[in-house]
């Protein structure tokens, strides 16, 4: 078969490069259209690499920009209220200026004259670049400029909060509280507010106690759907002259319960290697590199946890999965001991994101490259 020659890898674990390389997700982008376009605010809740940020990111892209204006604000790095109105602001005012306008700047002018924003351009990708120094005690006062900017928007503006559970753990401000002042106020202006740690999302959206009960669209995502995802990636195989089975692709695709970030990272290794028939021992080679690269790594996070954590995740991890932590079978099989010091290595290692809690009540590795090298130790 002639090869097509591509300038890149279509299997991209960075960053979105477009609708033509981007896997399925068409339920999930028009129920985020139909509910922010109606009026309704959205939470977002996924695992860590299942999707959700490219999720994000596509559905924006689909939009029209003449009709609506996007936002999205990534708040992981994020620890208190300064540092969140800064990369808003940031996020808004990079937006607002592409492209630039004197319309825009006296606007721009108007409302954020007093944050001094510095401009530049990204070393790496020569777009528009903000740094914001917001005055001190001004915090509060910023942010609700922002909103009211956004607000006098002659188009529609859609705010997504990546990783919005951090708020939750900020010390210097009721954050949820804040923000629900601000926002139950606009009418221009709707949010999707992302997260992965599902138990800390679910609480605040669905807790009486909470600022924000009841006041979103609650929406999952899973993994891709098996038979979507082969066609996909055996399409962009087949250009670069390479085939997959799907009794192969079946192999991979269970190895790694279908998470898109770990199919996408064997995917873009398989890609690069050119062999023209994929095997399943070319993806177990592809993913011995992946581990060994990673070992420094990942013995890192075994010394930084007790003993008996680790020997809970060696277990949960030789499993699988594992539905009755608390049964007899699983905790002699393991030699783990008592129920009580095993429940509570549990919680500890749910809290630290080693280990994730499935909807019915089982608990599994989170990180699955992390777990297939735990299973071999």
């Amino acid at each position: 078969m002639e090869r097509k020659e591509q300038v890149f890898n279509p299997f991209s674990i960075t960053s979105y490069m477009g609708a033509e390389y981007f896997c399925d997700r068409v339920h999930e982008t028009e129920e985020l259209a139909g509910a922010l376009s109606n009026g309704r605010n959205v939470t977002l809740i996924s695992p860590r690499r299942v999707g959700k940020t490219g999720l994000i990111h596509h559905f924006f892209r689909s939009l029209n920009p003449k009709e609506v204006q996007c936002f999205y604000v990534d708040l992981y790095s994020t620890s208190n209220l300064q540092e969140f109105t800064k990369v808003f602001a940031q996020e808004v005012l990079t937006q607002r200026i592409t492209p630039f306008s004197e319309q825009v700047w006296s606007e721009i002018t108007h409302f954020f004259g007093s944050l001094r924003p510095v401009w530049g351009a990204d070393p790496i990708s020569g777009m528009p670049q903000c740094t914001i120094d917001i005055q001190p005690q001004r915090e509060e006062w910023t942010l609700q400029q922002i909103f009211a900017y956004l607000e006098k928007s002659a188009v529609p503006c859609y705010v997504a909060f990546d990783e919005f559970q951090t708020i939750a753990e900020y010390k210097d401000v009721k954050m949820e509280a804040l923000l629900r002042t601000y926002i139950q106020q606009l009418h221009n202006v709707h949010f999707v507010f992302a997260g992965s740690k599902k138990h800390i999302m679910t609480e605040m959206f669905s807790s009486a106690k909470r600022p924000f009960y009841r006041s979103t669209q609650m929406m999952h995502i899973d993994v891709i759907e098996e038979q979507t995802y082969y066609a996909f990636a055996s399409k962009h195989l087949a250009l670069h002259g390479q085939h997959i089975s799907e009794e192969t692709f079946h192999e991979l695709y269970t190895l790694v319960d279908g998470y898109t970030w770990n199919m996408q990272s064997l995917l873009n290794r398989l890609y690069q290697s050119g062999v023209e028939q994929i095997e399943y021992n070319t993806v177990l080679s592809m993913l011995n590199h992946i581990l060994l690269e990673e070992v420094p790594s990942y013995q890192m996070i075994c010394r930084l946890v007790t003993d008996r954590q680790l020997q809970v995740l060696r277990a949960v991890a030789k499993e699988g999965v594992v539905k009755e932590p608390g049964s007899n079978v699983f905790l002699q099989k393991h030699q783990l001991g008592a129920y009580s010091t095993v429940r509570s290595a549990l919680l500890n290692l749910l809290d630290k994101e080693l280990l994730y809690q499935n909807d019915d009540g089982s608990y599994m590795v989170y990180e699955k490259f992390f777990g297939l090298w735990l299973k071999n130790l």
